[in-house]
């Protein structure tokens, strides 16, 4: 078996991960987190290979690990534990790696895989291709296994920048713009024609738009031109708190908003009805404080775009799976070429549910081709 890599160091993305602590899978893993345009693609490979199989093997090679938060789960020390494992288990399967070594073309007969490669040609029956996205460009993506995917016939699902941050800018825009820093639990959701989960979590406001896990985990579903909404108080009745509100003497709008809301988010919000901010709460009409409610708790926002692929931390998209097998990855259009990882139109949530595809992914292709080298098949 050989490994073939361009990049000038070994496995960066994760090393990267996690603030440098590798969020290596999520417990919870399922197919609902999962978006593709065949989401019953997935399922055959994560029920084969669970986050428990990747835990054993964690803990096979001495690495602590915790549960952070939502199922995420971290390495204790350094990221680079699970680098060193996954060269560890190469090293006893006898896999060769070569790298950094730019494949430059790639050629298929009857009898099989041709590469020419920077260190010269390579034959072989049977070829994986593991190559990534587009996401980080600066540690070496590319869209080389796109381009390969369509050479040999295969459709390409239209990739997009995927858990990344939202750009805003505009009129509407304007009062938010000095919000940087500010932080809030919210339910966001995307406004468009496909069916897109909810998600709650933490809403970071920064110079250019929306960040945060909530901006990411929505920024999968969003696409240029639609709406992403936000429910800045879930979980308060804020019509509630306001007809309370009235009954209290002298109480007024603007730090009663401050109290439901970060005190800057408050401010920016009254900017658009300054006369509101000193009014007394109980000389509002009901009609206008159910109205006040009703845009918080679903705040409309239409992104001008992401930050692209350069802060986005996957690839959506990509080779269709509609021509892959499930249980092996194997293109049905070329035999013996197989296609797994980020490369593949599999994209998961935030939360190690993206490496867990790329072990559950690896995973189903290695048992094919084990039964193969199991069979006496010399063309691995």
């Amino acid at each position: 078996m050989l490994l073939i890599d361009h990049a000038e160091k070994i496995a960066e993305k994760i090393r990267i991960s996690g603030g440098g602590r590798c969020n290596f899978t999520n417990v919870d893993t399922g197919p609902a987190n999962f978006d593709s345009t065949n989401p019953d693609f997935c399922r055959s490979a994560l029920a084969r290979y669970t986050p428990r199989d990747f835990i054993a093997l964690v803990e096979r090679h001495g690495i602590g690990w915790h549960e952070k938060h939502k199922g995420q789960l971290f390495c204790d020390d350094s990221s680079a534990r699970i680098v060193d494992m996954l060269l560890a288990e190469c090293a006893s399967g006898g896999v060769e790696r070569w790298q950094p070594c730019a494949v430059q073309s790639v050629a298929h007969d009857a009898t099989g895989f041709h590469l020419a490669t920077a260190r010269g040609p390579v034959e072989s029956a049977r070829l994986v291709v593991a190559t990534g996205g587009l996401s980080i460009p600066k540690i070496g993506a590319s869209g080389w296994g796109y381009a390969l995917a369509r050479q040999f016939g295969h459709a390409v699902v239209e990739t997009r920048p995927a858990l990344v941050p939202l750009v805003c800018s505009g009129a509407a825009w304007q009062r938010f713009e000095g919000l940087a820093g500010v932080a809030l639990p919210v339910r966001i959701g995307a406004d468009g024609p496909r069916p897109a989960p909810a998600f709650d979590e933490d809403l970071l406001f920064t110079h250019r738009g929306l960040s945060g896990p909530a901006a990411l985990q929505i920024s999968t579903f969003w696409r240029p031109g639609e709406a992403v909404q936000i429910d800045l108080a879930p979980g308060v009745d804020l019509e509630a708190a306001f007809r309370t509100a009235k009954s209290v003497p002298g109480r007024r709008l603007g730090p009663l908003l401050a109290e439901l809301l970060p005190r800057r988010l408050a401010e920016a919000w009254l900017q658009a009805t300054p006369e509101l901010a000193e009014r007394r709460v109980a000389d509002l009409r009901d009609r206008d404080l159910a109205q006040l409610a009703a845009a918080l708790k679903g705040w409309q926002v239409v992104p001008a775009g992401s930050e692209s692929y350069r802060k986005a931390e996957v690839t959506a998209g990509g080779v269709d799976t509609r021509e892959l097998d499930s249980k092996t990855c194997e293109s049905r259009r070329v035999p013996r070429l197989y296609f797994i990882g980020e490369v593949v139109d599999v994209t998961g949530w935030l939360g190690g549910y993206n490496f867990q595809w790329a072990w559950a992914s690896a995973a189903a292709c290695a048992r094919a081709l084990g039964q193969v080298y199991a069979a006496g098949n010399a063309g691995l």
